[in-house]
């Protein structure tokens, strides 16, 4: 009403309107902010030893899982030395022929 009655042009009622209404919706959260006590509702929408909980099991998954890769790329690496001196004819005569493919 407030917008309608003091400007003439278009342009300006809505921005002065959309205004007036942002900060009615400012001043109504700042009121009702005031009477939430969060300290009692945060528990129950945001549990953080729960998701600490969760964190930790996860970044124990992850270091276990690295373990295996790098267990992994070593015996590779050593498939890949052992297969260089065999095809370079560098192997000992004595070994297996299962040795020798591995």
């Amino acid at each position: 009403m407030f917008s309608i009655l003091n400007f003439s042009e278009p342009e300006e009622v809505l921005f002065y309107t959309l205004e007036i209404t942002l900060v009615f919706y400012l001043i109504i959260h700042v009121a009702v902010i005031s009477f939430f006590d969060f300290d009692k509702i945060a528990p129950f929408v945001f549990n953080k030893k729960d998701h600490e909980n969760i964190g930790d099991y996860f970044i124990q998954e992850l270091e276990s899982r690295e373990r295996v890769m790098d267990n992994l790329l070593v015996s590779l690496d050593h498939m890949n030395q052992q297969y260089e001196k065999f095809m370079k004819g560098s192997t000992d005569s004595n070994e297996s022929y299962g040795q020798k493919a591995a």
